[in-house]
């Protein structure tokens, strides 16, 4: 397996993601709350600002593509 080399902005945009993607995970991933069903899913918006900026700085905004293509050669499994 390539293992890509990223450039520092480009790793910060895929931690970024990661950051991210467990925020999701975590908040989908809620049991039944004291009064019966669980609320709605909250994600705080710092952490989808610090995603979005971080493509941004990386100059990948737009371009998914390429983001999970460098995501993918830096952390192949999920």
């Amino acid at each position: 397996m390539t293992t890509a080399v990223l450039t520092d902005r480009e790793r910060t945009a895929v931690q970024a993601y990661l950051r991210l993607l467990h925020t999701v995970r975590a908040a989908f991933d809620t049991g039944p709350g004291p009064h019966g069903a669980p609320g709605p899913p909250v994600v705080p918006p710092a952490v989808l600002a610090e995603a979005e900026q971080a493509l941004a700085d990386a100059g990948l905004h737009g371009n998914e593509e390429e983001f999970f293509r460098l995501l993918h050669s830096w952390c192949p499994h999920p």
